[in-house]
């Protein structure tokens, strides 16, 4: 069983996926620090100096009473939220992942149309005298005998 197990881990497929998987996680680890860190502050500096993962509404006070200046003081607190601001940045992180994902998608497709648009080497020529086809480095035609030019 520890054989099968072995063989089937060490399938290409299923070490590239455990590499994709690992690379996906870095990359979002990435793409959430684009967002946290470098879009969501001038967004909400536009917006009035709004800081999207302290956008929260308050379901059931905590241990202190509300109002609660941040989410980590409404957390400390134990209080029951629905934490909007932070799931705005969530859904931003994902939509950048989406659309790398699709660039890349894209310049796949892009290169796999031109690998199929890539005419294949010329094998075969005409003959002159009676139009069949023949391998190009022939000298006499095989239909019709003629000497070709060279």
């Amino acid at each position: 069983m520890l054989r099968d197990f072995k063989e089937f881990a060490m399938r290409g497929n299923v070490v590239d996926m455990a590499v994709g998987i690992i690379i996906g996680g870095a990359f979002g680890t990435i793409v959430k620090s684009l967002v946290d860190d470098v879009l969501m502050p001038p967004i909400g500096l536009l917006l009035g100096g709004v800081d999207f993962s302290n956008l929260f509404a308050i379901l059931k006070e905590g241990t202190t009473p509300a109002p609660y200046a941040v989410l980590a003081d409404a957390k400390a607190a134990g209080a029951v939220s629905i934490n909007y601001g932070v799931f705005l940045n969530s859904v931003i992180s994902f939509l950048i992942v989406v659309f790398a994902v699709f660039l890349l998608i894209r310049g796949i497709n892009a290169m796999r149309r031109r690998e199929d648009t890539t005419p294949a080497p010329v094998t075969t020529k005409e003959c002159q005298y009676c139009t069949s086809s023949i391998p190009i480095k022939a000298t006499r035609c095989p239909q019709c005998t003629s000497q070709l030019a060279a």
